[in-house]
């Protein structure tokens, strides 16, 4: 999928952008707090409809405006055009729209244009606690599996339904506590075996791509831990539901999933460098990437790389841009505060690119490169 042109109106602190995209690289360059990480998210609430800096859609609204919109013109791999729009007024609902027809629930624009977002949090992935790697693995999977996102929420609404009868102080009817947990664990059991089939084709990929970029002796792994691989999830999940009762939440099912991450084999939480946890978090979403690209919809990904260079020794910067510059990488978006990181980027390759400064929430191209006469104009 490639995003050829993008119109922003009151977008947290860009007021209006309209901006024509190259195919392949596309690079921001401005001083921290100008807007750059704005705009990717703007690209990024095209494809998830939400932000990925808030979940609180009123805050991405630019100050003391009444409207935010957001639309963008796509080409697909088969030539189609696709246009997206989405807007809000404050204190109203978002409204989604295809090609001009509104979509019925959110959920169905999802997969559509599959995209990967690196940024400098995602070492949270790693620091954090478990949630945070789940929700990586449901971002992931609910992009190409539309069944799974609908288990996850049947799974989370069932979840809520049995937490809140835990906490009544009368004995609840134990007929509404089996009939919640009947519907986590066939839902569960669907979510355990897709996550399973995720983590086993993501590991080898992740592997490789981790060595390449590493370029060094490091040996990294995951592994898939789930409630789910003790039996039947009904029987684990109804065992303990006296100790839930006193606990007052339920303390088994697929809500309780850990995706390990080791270096070396100890935990990578413990282990290594800064730079170290940021090359297994970029490894990490570049694998991601790869097993988007292979699924059914043969759709490649857009790839977001919000200040890559942080963190990281020129030799890595090096084997990542070497990686993603490939033919195996479609559009891509990079930013970064140091313009002369971008120049040696786009002094690198043969291919067409478009480098943009970022001020004050305002987009100005400023260089290109167009595949026609191969030659960079200056803005």
């Amino acid at each position: 999928m490639i995003l050829r042109k993008i119109s922003i109106i009151n977008y947290r602190n860009i007021e209006t952008a309209n901006i024509e995209l190259s195919p392949k690289f596309n690079c921001f360059v401005g001083k921290n707090g100008m807007g750059k990480t704005n705009f990717l998210d703007a690209v990024y609430y095209l494809s998830f409809c939400r932000s990925n800096i808030t979940t609180v859609d009123a805050q991405v609204l630019r100050h003391e405006q009444e409207f935010f919109v957001i639309e963008g013109d796509y080409t697909n791999e088969t030539g189609d055009d696709e246009r997206i729009y989405c807007g809000m007024k404050r204190g109203q609902r978002k409204h989604f729209k295809r090609n001009k027809k509104e979509y019925k629930r959110l959920s169905q624009h999802i997969g559509l244009i599959p995209i990967i977002y690196v940024s400098p949090y995602d070492t949270n992935i790693i620091d954090s606690g478990s949630d945070e790697r789940r929700r990586m693995m449901d971002m992931v999977i609910a992009q190409y599996d539309n069944e799974y996102l609908q288990a996850l929420n049947n799974y989370n609404k069932a979840l809520q339904q049995r937490n809140a009868l835990l906490k009544v102080e009368e004995e609840p009817d134990p007929l509404l506590f089996d009939m919640w947990e009947q519907q986590m664990a066939s839902e569960g059991t669907t979510i355990f075996q897709k996550r399973t089939a995720f983590v086993e084709h993501l590991k080898p990929v992740f592997e490789r791509i981790y060595k390449k970029v590493a370029n060094a002796d490091e040996t990294v792994s995951l592994n898939y831990s789930s409630h789910g691989q003790r039996g039947d999830l009904l029987e684990v999940i109804q065992r303990d539901r006296a100790k839930d009762r006193i606990m007052g939440f339920s303390l088994h099912g697929i809500h309780r999933d850990e995706l390990e991450m080791t270096l070396d084999g100890y935990p990578v939480k413990r282990e290594g460098s800064q730079g170290q946890h940021k090359t297994f978090a970029i490894a990490l979403k570049l694998a991601q990437f790869d097993f988007l690209k292979n699924t059914n919809s043969k759709t490649t990904p857009i790839l977001l790389l919000d200040d890559i260079f942080d963190k990281l020794d020129a030799s890595r910067v090096q084997q990542i841009i070497s990686l993603v510059a490939g033919d195996d990488f479609g559009q891509i978006f990079i930013t970064d505060t140091n313009r002369q990181h971008l120049d040696g980027l786009l002094r690198q390759g043969d291919f067409d690119y478009r480098l943009f400064s970022v001020e004050d929430g305002k987009i100005q191209l400023v260089e290109s490169r167009m595949s026609e006469d191969n030659n960079i104009q200056q803005e």
